[in-house]
């Protein structure tokens, strides 16, 4: 298999409730996860984007946080919809999607 283009990172930390970090899976990124993981299969995009899932990446008050290699750039806060958007104007057309971008003093 040859190496992806893009390679995607879903935290998936998750905290019990009440914890003062707090835990991207308390805000829904099961289902960011989910979503990159319908996308890039009904797309066929298995060589184009690697997808893991990873623990804590550090913001969690900007979960769920997605980094995306090789640029090295973090999304916060990202929902399930926010996955089609990503994968079309960042993934595969090259434009990071500045909305979803986490503050430069942040990552």
């Amino acid at each position: 298999m040859p190496r992806p283009e893009k390679h995607v990172f879903v935290c998936t930390q998750n905290r019990p409730q009440g914890h003062p970090r707090g835990s991207c899976a308390a805000s829904g990124c099961a289902e960011v996860m989910n979503e990159f993981m319908n996308e890039i299969q009904s797309r066929n995009l298995f060589e184009k984007i690697g997808l893991t899932n990873t623990g804590c990446m550090g913001p969690c008050t900007l979960g769920p946080s997605v980094l995306v290699y090789p640029e090295g750039l973090m999304y916060g806060k990202v929902k399930k919809e926010d996955v089609k958007k990503i994968i079309d104007e960042h993934l595969l057309g090259g434009t990071p999607v500045a909305s979803l971008v986490v503050p430069a003093e942040v990552w």
